[in-house]
């Protein structure tokens, strides 16, 4: 069995393949991520997306996102990907050296596909002898000039991408009380809804409080039960076809908790 990722360049290009479904845990994007599909299809949901890639896709993926990401192998073909990071220190530099200027905040999609093009393929071709060969001896200073060359190919095929990719400000500080009821079903840690609400822990922690009178972990065990349970009570969902989606990391744990909150184990519901 095939499953693992490989640095094609350290902290800048990654090639994935594995050969079975795979769902991942849910996911915060810190930086920016440019990626060919090479095989297979990549489903990526967000609070409000859901996309799937095909062959030959090229995606654009935000910063500052949580995600839940499927890979999937097809057609008796490994799923396979190579992933470019596009860091916040690298776009700061070219940003300086190219003289950039943002004008308005981006306001489109987070996700968005690239249109083909020869040299976006072209640029991905150049990566292959890598990905056969990851111990040729690349270097950092490689994977700078590649992540660069990927920036200038992404705005020549989307000039309007220039506010996506150069916007340096951190997440302002947003409604909580909307964005937690968007985005409850991930489970990352606290620390990682605090930042993608623009506080600190502490003043995460402070107005979660004043906002819905108990703590954040409480509130989102207590969401995500309430939620599972209108789902297979009216929508007649199978506890092992929620509890992943809910933010929970096993079977069993759901269960318990469940039991727990209610009484009365999931499957009595059915």
């Amino acid at each position: 069995m095939v499953n693992n990722s490989t640095d094609i360049v350290p902290g800048s290009i990654v090639y994935s393949r594995i050969a079975e479904k795979e769902r991942e845990k849910d996911a915060f994007l810190a930086e920016s991520v440019l990626a060919l599909q090479i095989s297979g299809q990549l489903t990526l949901e967000t609070s409000s997306q859901k996309i799937s890639t095909k062959q030959g896709d090229v995606l654009l993926m935000r910063k500052h996102q949580l995600v839940k990401m499927t890979k999937t192998p097809l057609h008796g073909e490994d799923y396979k990907v190579i992933y470019i990071l596009l860091s916040q220190d690298v776009l700061r530099k070219y940003a300086l050296e190219n003289q950039v200027e943002v004008g308005e905040k981006y306001k489109g999609k987070s996700n968005v596909f690239i249109p083909r093009n020869e040299f976006m393929e072209g640029f991905f071709q150049s990566l292959i002898p890598y990905m056969d060969k990851p111990q040729a001896g690349t270097t950092n200073k490689l994977g700078r000039l590649k992540v660069k060359e990927a920036v200038e190919l992404l705005l020549y095929s989307m000039p309007g991408l220039k506010e996506f990719l150069f916007d340096f400000s951190g997440p302002y500080k947003i409604d909580l009380e909307k964005f937690m009821l968007s985005n409850f079903h991930f489970n990352v840690p606290v620390e990682k809804f605090a930042k993608l609400t623009g506080r600190s822990l502490a003043g995460f922690k402070r107005d979660f409080q004043k906002t819905f009178g108990t703590s954040p972990r409480q509130w989102l065990q207590d969401k995500r039960l309430v939620e599972a349970r209108y789902q297979i009570e009216k929508k007649s969902k199978k506890p092992s076809a929620i509890y992943l989606d809910l933010g929970f990391e096993s079977l069993s744990h759901f269960s318990n908790s469940f039991k727990q909150k209610f009484g009365i184990a999931p499957t009595e519901l059915l």
